[in-house]
């Protein structure tokens, strides 16, 4: 039984101390983002991997590595909206 309780008190650490890891409540928005900033950091802090990519796209790496860095901002759109809120509405002129 103290295994199992070192067990969880060490996941419960890990998941204070990383923000990643997640936990019971994290939302499939908020572990979607997760997933999509740390990618875009890795590929960023990673300069043969951000010259593939600008290769790849035939773009100059600084302007992939800036729109890259843009991205983490809101990887995957506004949070949607929790109960009892309305809905934010999102100008797409302005993203463009």
């Amino acid at each position: 039984m103290a295994d199992k309780l070192r067990t969880q008190q060490e996941l419960e650490r890990l998941q204070a101390k990383y923000i990643g890891t997640g936990h019971p409540d994290t939302t499939s928005w908020e572990w979607k983002t997760n997933i999509h900033r740390d990618t875009y950091s890795s590929i960023v802090g990673h300069p043969p991997l951000l010259s593939y990519i600008a290769l790849a796209e035939n773009e100059p790496a600084a302007k992939v590595r800036a729109r890259l860095i843009r991205k983490m901002l809101q990887p995957m759109g506004p949070p949607p909206p929790r109960e009892g809120e309305e809905p934010m509405l999102v100008d797409r002129k302005a993203d463009a």
